[in-house]
């Protein structure tokens, strides 16, 4: 008789801090309204059979069996079946986590037809304790939340970090406020995400949830104010003035200049000169 024993290599394993806050299962056929919403938490949704549209903030994705889509809080989306195959899923409504993809993206959808089985079962799992409630369910959920996270991990370009509502206003007014004072330096997104700690696209998408634009947009914004201040109150030239403004280039000073003021440097410093005149 053979025996093989497998140690682990360290004292400690980390948990997962998110909370699932419910599991449900579903088959759309057309018989109820596909309205288009939005959660502040993150949903996980895996699809049993059938096959469809997953509307996200207004781009269609086919979807079918096998697929796993996650979306993270306040994206916009629905879902609708095909009509002569209706979609059957599994959705996880999960709090305290958001999820890092590739580029700006606030989605993905992936087939996991290769491990169907795993994430049949963990998901069926889910379910079955979310019904029953039998004695600790919610620690069975826990700990089953956690495995296939895990496992989607393992197999998928994507990370995640957890949504401290908290943290993450203290680092984006902190950020707001070094923008503010640093506008007329080389200030690139990769810096903000080192300075607040923050993954890049994280960064990006909490910053635009608490200020309503991105972080660099919100400094190009700043940049135009202290030029317009230039423009109305000194004799710079306009390469001066972008110069002054942290602007890389005057073509590029130029292009946001009139993008978000609907007109040239020099029309406005003209008419900024008409109206002292005039107040004369």
């Amino acid at each position: 008789m053979g025996i093989s024993r497998y140690p682990l290599n360290n004292d400690e394993t980390g948990t997962i801090d998110a909370r699932l806050l419910y599991v449900t299962y579903s088959k759309f056929e057309n018989d109820w309204p596909s309205l288009v919403h939005t959660h502040p938490f993150a949903e996980l949704c895996y699809i049993k059979s059938g096959k469809g549209i997953y509307m996200i903030e207004g781009s269609p994705y086919p979807v079918r069996e096998d697929d796993f889509i996650i979306i993270n809080a306040n994206v916009a989306h629905t879902e609708m079946s095909d009509g002569d195959s209706p979609l059957e899923y599994i959705v996880l409504g999960v709090e305290g986590m958001n999820f890092s993809f590739e580029g700006s993206r606030e989605h993905i959808i992936f087939n996991c037809r290769n491990d169907h089985a795993d994430f049949l079962f963990y998901m069926n799992a889910l379910l079955k304790e979310m019904e029953e409630k039998r004695e600790d369910y919610e620690l069975v959920c826990q700990n089953l939340l956690e495995v296939m996270v895990v496992k989607l991990l393992r197999r998928s370009n994507f990370s995640f970090e957890y949504e401290s509502s908290v943290k993450s206003s203290r680092e984006c007014i902190k950020l707001k406020q070094y923008i503010e004072a640093n506008y007329n330096q080389d200030i690139t997104l990769d810096m903000l995400a080192e300075l607040s700690h923050l993954n890049k696209y994280y960064l990006v998408h909490t910053f635009t949830r608490y200020f309503g634009r991105s972080p660099i947009n919100y400094l190009c914004e700043v940049r135009i104010r202290a030029s317009k201040e230039l423009l109305a109150s000194t004799d710079y030239s306009i390469t001066e003035v972008a110069q002054s403004s942290g602007f890389s280039s005057q073509s590029y000073f130029a292009q946001c200049f009139q993008k978000y003021c609907g007109m040239t440097a020099s029309a406005y410093r003209k008419s900024c000169r008409m109206k002292a005149r005039g107040a004369h």
